[in-house]
């Protein structure tokens, strides 16, 4: 009788229990949400107002993929989300008109699959298929002929007024030929060809780091006189407002953009009526894509027949009948000028290839790293040779190969002494790594350590970047991370006398320095700077010791008996916390923080709890810092690399030897989906 009586107390506490643990997920999901739509609206005022991206495409993508699916298994944050936004608020320098037709962005796809998802759902499979320029987008008005307005894309509800600068540009004209509507908005892309952006920043005192910037630096300009002497061009591809339309198909339009006396993209446009089809296309453009005078970063795909796409009609931010196929990493050849030697905050010497600047994927590369001196001996590189340059995921500058070795060709000879500060510099037994041992008065290690300190995983304090502390270093101010918390006491007053500063940056740097002194336990950990011990390990050890004075006091075979902690690792812990150096550089800035233990919330009933997950590849919908974040509070144990005690590999596109040693080892291996599964 007992028994059944406990069985339904059982059940509704199962109840309540699983309606908390939902709660707690949309709580993350929410936060999740949030945080992501902050960032993209600041990445989106530094790319289209300040005409300076602060970050690369590929994160910028997959940020705006991730929030993308928050938004549709959670449609009320789409309704103030991303889902309806479109660009960037117009700027406050230009006076701003709305557009009459919504100006959208387009949805971006990056592999034959998801082409096909989108293909499968037309219902004509008749497309035209253009170039993506590289560009900024613009709209000009024709009333009767005649040019009256030129807007950007703005947040794609209102545009800044550009009429004045757009009048400069030769490519868009002041007055249509032939015949034409009495009202037609043109829509298009300004941009600069490569050769005029080189000959510009050969001849310009301020350097554009790629066309696209170049380009929308100079058209967003207030005086149309500088406008005027940058050489832009513009290509024509839609439209908005008309009063009257007599062209039935896209590829139609482009010709009736020429008669007007507009330039397009026609002579590399293509027709398609399948999957395989544009797929030759977008082979096809990628091989001969340096041959392109201008940038381009992917494929517009349209549905020919303007009477489906008004049929189909849009999102609330982009259209349904046309896609973005955007293009992976790109590669070039360039001379290697010489490798220059940087010092990291652990006293590491990391080589760097000086090269002959180049254009690679729209980004003007003139650095990429070589690693250490065995990538060195790898590659067989010489100072002088021609190499093989590539943007891995269209991001970080790496030679993959040496193209051609020159006469003039001759070795690097690896330094014996730190660059910077003339310490001893050695190789430990059984390290790649070549180290400067004066960790104390270096100064490029101390800086180093002291950007480390204020990173985003770290202590997290906005306003203090690589040239603040360069700058502050330089006069004495912060020698130590204790500096920081007393900085703006002692030199507030001079602070507010420096140039790039003022009362109210000094204002903002203190409400930071103020919010970094309740910091959690995995982030002191990862910010002091113990060598070999990463944000995931941080996160470990906080868990398992839940305070730092446990940890300072854990002696190796403590260590070496957590998943993750090896014996290498443990002895670098150990030593640590073993320095005299370091152990009073610790108890001083101890006085100026509050350490928030960790509060181990994690999915207890997961069935990822205990297990230790590898992550491989590229995941579409998330980056590696989100899928690691997600892994951590389902109770899995993120590790770096596979080995027998691999439970589970999660791997995504592009992956490579970790995958092919989880099937040898016969360890479960899931795909993305798996993954989004297990989650949901």
């Amino acid at each position: 009788m007992g028994g059944f009586f406990y069985l339904p107390l059982a059940l509704i506490f199962l109840f309540f229990y699983n309606q908390n643990m939902a709660k707690t997920a949309d709580l993350f999901i929410r936060a999740e949400h949030a945080d992501l739509l902050k960032k993209l609206n600041a990445w989106d005022i530094a790319y289209h107002q300040n005409d300076a991206p602060i970050v690369d495409d590929a994160t910028y993508d997959d940020a705006k993929s991730r929030i993308l699916a928050i938004e549709t298994e959670y449609p009320e944050l789409a309704k103030n989300g991303f889902s309806t936004h479109v660009g960037a608020a117009v700027s406050d320098k230009f006076k701003s008109y709305p557009h009459v037709v919504p100006m959208l962005s387009i949805s971006d796809v990056f592999n034959e699959n998801e082409v096909r998802d989108w293909f499968d759902k037309l219902e004509s499979k008749d497309l035209f298929v253009e170039l993506k320029v590289d560009g900024l987008s613009f709209s000009a008005r024709y009333e009767n002929g005649i040019f009256v307005r030129g807007l950007t894309r703005g947040s794609g509800v209102a545009g800044e007024d550009i009429t004045q600068n757009l009048l400069t540009i030769p490519d868009i004209p002041k007055k249509l030929s032939g015949v034409y509507p009495d009202v037609i908005e043109v829509r298009g892309e300004v941009y600069m060809a490569r050769a005029d952006f080189i000959a510009l920043n050969e001849t310009s005192d301020k350097k554009f780091a790629n066309p696209r910037n170049a380009a929308a630096g100079s058209l967003r300009q207030l005086n149309p006189m500088i406008t005027a002497s940058r050489k832009l061009s513009a290509f024509g591809y839609t439209y908005g407002d008309l009063s009257a339309r007599d062209w039935d198909t896209q590829s139609e339009f482009f010709e009736k953009l020429e008669s007007w006396g507009f330039k397009t993209t026609r002579a590399w446009a293509s027709r398609a009526g399948s999957v395989a089809d544009v797929q030759k296309i977008y082979n096809d453009v990628m091989l001969h894509r340096d041959e392109i005078p201008f940038d381009i970063d992917g494929l517009v795909i349209k549905v020919n027949s303007i009477a489906t796409q008004e049929k189909m009609g849009s999102r609330a931010n982009s259209p349904r009948w046309e896609i973005a196929y955007k293009f992976p990493a790109a590669r070039g050849i360039t001379k290697l000028n010489d490798i220059t030697i940087q010092v990291g905050r652990t006293g590491v010497l990391t080589p760097v290839a000086e090269l002959e600047p180049i254009n690679i994927g729209g980004v003007l590369v003139s650095r990429a790293t070589l690693h250490n001196a065995d990538e060195i001996a790898r590659l067989n590189v010489k100072i002088g040779d021609k190499v093989i340059v590539q943007r891995a995921g269209d991001v970080i500058p790496q030679i993959v190969a040496v193209a051609e070795t020159t006469p003039e060709s001759r070795p690097f000879v690896f330094p014996s002494t730190c660059p910077v500060c003339g310490g001893a510099v050695v190789q430990e037994s059984g390290a790649v790594a070549r180290r400067c041992v004066n960790s104390l008065s270096c100064p490029a290690q101390i800086r180093g350590e002291l950007e480390h300190f204020v990173s985003r995983h770290a202590f997290d304090i906005e306003g203090i970047g690589t040239k603040q502390i360069e700058l502050f270093t330089n006069l004495k101010w912060i020698n130590s991370a204790a500096d920081i918390f007393t900085l703006i006491e002692k030199h507030g007053d001079e602070m507010r006398e420096m140039d790039g500063f003022g009362e109210k940056s000094v204002s903002n740097l203190k409400e930071s320095i103020d919010r970094a002194r309740n910091v959690d336990l995995h982030r002191v950990i990862y910010a002091i700077g113990i060598p070999d011990v990463g944000e995931v390990t941080a996160k470990i050890l906080a868990r398992e010791f839940k305070s730092l004075s446990a940890l300072r006091n854990a002696t190796k075979d403590q260590l070496i008996e957590i998943d993750g902690i090896g014996e290498v690792m443990a002895h670098e812990i150990v030593s640590f916390f073993n320095d005299e150096h370091a152990m009073s550089a610790l108890d001083n800035l101890l006085q100026y923080i509050n350490i928030k233990n960790p509060e181990n919330i994690v999915f207890t009933n997961s069935v990822l709890n205990g297990k230790r997950v590898v992550l491989t590849g590229t995941l579409t919908r998330y980056t590696r810092d989100e899928a690691k974040a997600i892994l951590e509070r389902m109770g899995a144990k993120p590790q770096g690399s596979v080995s027998a005690k691999t439970d589970i590999v999660i791997a995504g596109e592009s992956a490579g030897s970790k995958l092919t040693d989880a099937q040898k080892l016969g360890i479960t291996i899931w795909d993305e989906n798996d993954f989004e599964n297990v989650i949901k």
